[in-house]
């Protein structure tokens, strides 16, 4: 014992905001009392003592919306468990929409949270403003409601979780620092204070703004930046009443609550202002920056306009502090993938005490299980890429994410900030030709491609509505359906797994049967435990102690991390990122064989290159691995073409497509495509919570092989049992538009929602692809029995449902 620390503790958390008090919470509520919480300072001094206090539910993701839902559970019950006033009420919450496209949105986000199982009541302004009194409601077009949203004292909920905490029996010490982390052997292995060293199995990193400071002593990233976040309490106001809901306006980027009989007003403005501070001063306990009235005046004429009455209000105190945002506006959770047994979580985004319920107990189930409750990837450390790295980037990117806070949430937006960064050899090529670009993990990204001779317009115009680039998708779709297309996918993450073993770790990685000749392409899933989907990829043995794995752009660290935890302890076998070494043509469509034929020497018959093969090939000069597969659903090759190389491949590709009508296409037609195909994505239809099984794709599982393999025990049990939900098609009238989470009814009954949703430019119709659910189990026969109906934005549409791809040319065209 040292300065009356422990010299060991099973697990350290590192901070004692509200975040870390609900993980020391909730691993002492599991039993594990060997934790210590380590805060520098004293109890919420960072950020959490000055929190709005805000407690919405809803967020676009199913599983961060029941993460939400359990903070409101577990605050109803805490104050009668610990003692501890908490300062909650379910007073509900408001939202306004003031246009035609914001109501279209709030109509969808009530659709959303009634497919989450959430009771969201659509408004007329005269209903919002009897709940509201104080607004007026003049350009208010409707509302919504949630009687279950709420709000509370942060210094008070977290008070009660730390005492939950010490109940426990779980060690809490304030006025310790940390000034160093050890790791031996790609673990953690001690935290070094200026009290003394405690030796610790794992680390939780919950630090708030301090978070990629105390990452750095481990190496670990975790990208968060300081914001300037202002909001001001008012003196009493007549006519404020206690239980008067939280309420949010987005259109005048403002939100409310109720504060001891007076407001509490805030917003999110469109030019937010960093903290600068480098290092962060180490000693900012209980303190608040200097207030910004210039820059919170615009944010106050705003609120003036809705609540006349503020113009009179005494203002009895203007609250400028520092919270931690990210640059995708979600926190950030999991086990950091570059040291083994470090935790992290941060970032909330200014809705810390609407999450820190909920995410305190995920992630500490996740330090004490080795794995989350739920598929929790929105909020996913390992979303994170190397483009994350830079402080500079992160800091321009979250201020913009911090800048859309309450503007329009778009369907299919991008951001402008920090490009481009990471570019194809082709980029120049493709901007050229009329791509429009989007980005993931910093990679520039052809979405679709205007046509410069009619003059379209090359960028994207947002909208709930019918968007601008609709038709340019459907000409590339019906190319790729007729002719031939030509996508760039170099973004593609590309791994490379050597040594003696490599074909014994995938035999036990992978779902599928990969034990193949060289040669051979296999597509398969990868499991956790529970026979969920962690990852979905494709595997290429290129030597008999070589394979080559092709995963998606943004699933690069995932996957790159569960592979590389996954290898069995002993195996000769190492993981190699190969991303950067070669960029990625992808020749597609009936013509492709014709395409490629002039190009090349070597046999690319169905005879010579079948479907499922890998094979290197000379192309336009250029040594090529070609691999024989689809995402589309037409015959045609990914071409891996050394990055030297890629330009000229790429001109002579262009050229010789000319004659047969190859089209350049992007990656808003290769998901029309896809979703015609019935093809699944990872992140969508498929993920951590969702087994091969009830995916309809236990066709890809080698269950009667006799190899173990991670995950086959659960998908043996499950297989024994009705499954609980089955993957269907479902297709719309073409005037629908689907964009996923629309509810899924059957027979007038609540069954899901969509994961997916877009259109199908060659069957006519609008898609969507989602679960069907039933506790008494699903079947065939069940799905297909129904009647079914979606619901879009607040009203119903007739729906047919499938089990089959809903377009399949495989027996004329990909096979061939």
């Amino acid at each position: 014992m040292s300065g009356n620390l422990p010299s060991s503790a099973r697990i350290v958390i590192i901070g004692g905001g509200i975040v870390g008090s609900s993980v020391a919470y909730h691993l002492g509520a599991m039993g594990l009392t060997d934790v210590i919480l380590l805060e520098r300072g004293r109890l919420t001094s960072g950020s959490t003592w000055h929190a709005a206090g805000l407690v919405g539910q809803l967020r676009s993701s199913a599983n961060i919306t029941q993460l939400l839902g359990y903070s409101v559970a577990l605050y109803d019950r805490l104050e009668a468990e610990t003692g501890q006033a908490t300062g909650w009420k379910r007073n509900g919450g408001l939202r306004l929409a003031c246009n035609a496209e914001r109501w279209t949105e709030v109509k969808r986000q009530a659709t959303t949270a009634r497919s989450f199982g959430l009771d969201m009541h659509l408004l007329t302004a005269k209903e919002a403003q009897d709940l509201w009194p104080l607004m007026q409601v003049d350009d208010v077009v409707g509302a919504a409601f949630l009687p279950t949203d709420g709000q509370a004292s942060p210094s008070d909920i977290s008070a009660a979780l730390a005492k939950g905490a010490r109940m426990h029996g779980v060690t809490i010490k304030e006025g310790v620092s940390v000034t160093g982390i050890e790791v031996e052997n790609g673990a953690v292995k001690a935290v070094v204070t200026n009290q003394g060293r405690i030796a610790c199995e794992k680390l939780v990193i919950c630090a708030g703004q301090w978070s990629r400071v105390v990452g750095r002593m481990a190496g670990v990233n975790i990208p968060l930046v300081s914001i300037q976040h202002q909001y001001i309490i008012t003196e009493k106001i007549a006519g404020v009443a206690s239980n008067l809901p939280t309420l949010r306006d987005p259109d005048r980027l403002t939100y409310w609550k109720e504060e001891v009989g007076g407001l509490v007003m805030g917003g999110y403005e469109p030019n937010p202002k960093p903290w600068l501070a480098d290092p962060l001063p180490e000693d900012f306990e209980f303190q608040l920056l200097q207030p910004d009235w210039d820059h919170f005046e615009p944010i106050m004429e705003l609120a003036l306009g809705r609540v006349p009455a503020m113009e009179n209000a005494g203002i009895k105190q203007i609250i400028n502090g520092p919270e931690s945002f990210t640059p995708d506006g979600n926190f950030i959770l999991g086990e950091a993938p570059e040291v083994k047994n470090i935790f992290v979580g941060a970032g909330f985004n200014a809705f810390g005490i609407a999450s820190g319920g909920g995410a305190g107990m995920a992630l500490a189930e996740w330090v004490a299980k080795g794995s989350p409750p739920f598929d929790l990837w929105p909020v996913d450390i390992r979303r994170f890429g190397k483009n994350h790295l830079d402080g500079d980037w992160v800091r321009t990117r979250t201020l913009e994410a911090y800048s859309k806070h309450y503007t329009m949430a778009w369907p299919a937006e991008e951001h402008h900030s920090g490009r481009p960064l990471r570019r194809s050899p082709l980029y120049d090529r493709l901007k050229a030709a009329g791509a429009v670009f989007g980005e993931k993990l910093g990679w520039e990204r052809a979405n679709w491609f205007a046509d410069k001779a009619t003059g379209e317009l090359a960028e994207d115009r947002y909208t709930y509505q019918r968007p601008n680039w609709f038709d340019a998708v459907a000409r590339e779709h019906k190319a790729a359906r007729e002719a031939a297309v030509l996508f760039d996918q170099t973004s593609f993450a590309k791994f490379r797994l050597v040594g003696r073993d490599a074909g014994a770790a995938l035999d036990w990685i992978c779902a599928n049967n990969t034990a193949k000749p060289v040669g051979t392409l296999t597509y398969t899933q990868l499991l956790n435990d529970r026979g969920g989907i962690e990852a979905d990829l494709t595997v290429a043995r290129t030597g008999e102690r070589e394979f080559t794995l092709i995963t998606g752009t943004g699933f690069a660290t995932h996957d790159f991390h569960w592979i590389a935890a996954s290898i069995p302890a002993g195996l000769d076998a190492t993981l190699i990122d190969t991303t950067s070494e070669s960029a990625v043509l992808v020749l597609m469509g009936p013509k492709a064989r014709d395409i490629l034929s002039s190009l090349t020497r070597d046999d690319i018959s169905n005879a010579g290159f079948p479907f499922g093969r890998a094979k290197r090939l000379v192309v336009a000069g250029a040594p090529v691995l070609a691999l024989r597969v689809t995402y589309v659903g037409e015959l045609g090759w990914e071409l891996h073409v050394p990055m030297e190389f890629a330009l000229g491949v790429y001109d002579a590709l262009i050229t010789a497509g000319a004659p047969h009508g190859l089209r350049l296409a992007g990656y808003r037609a290769i998901e029309t495509l896809r979703l015609e195909k019935g093809y699944r994505a990872w992140g969508a239809e498929i993920g951590p919570d969702h087994s091969p099984l009830v995916a309809g794709l236990g066709g890809f599982v080698k269950l009667k092989s006799g190899i173990d393999f991670r995950g086959r025990a659960a998908l043996v049990e499950q297989a024994a049992r009705p499954l609980p939900r089955l993957l269907a098609g479902f297709t719309a009238a073409p005037e629908v538009i689907l964009l996923g989470r629309e509810t899924i009814y059957r027979d007038g009954e609540r069954v899901g929602w969509l994961a997916s949703g877009g259109f199908g430019h060659t069957i006519g119709k609008a898609i969507g692809y989602g679960y069907v659910r039933n506790p008494a189990g699903v079947d065939a026969a069940y799905v297909l029995a129904g009647r079914y109906e979606l619901e879009v934005a607040g009203e119903r549409v007739a729906a047919e449902v499938s089990l089959a791809p809903l377009y399949d040319p495989s027996g004329a065209r990909i096979r061939a």
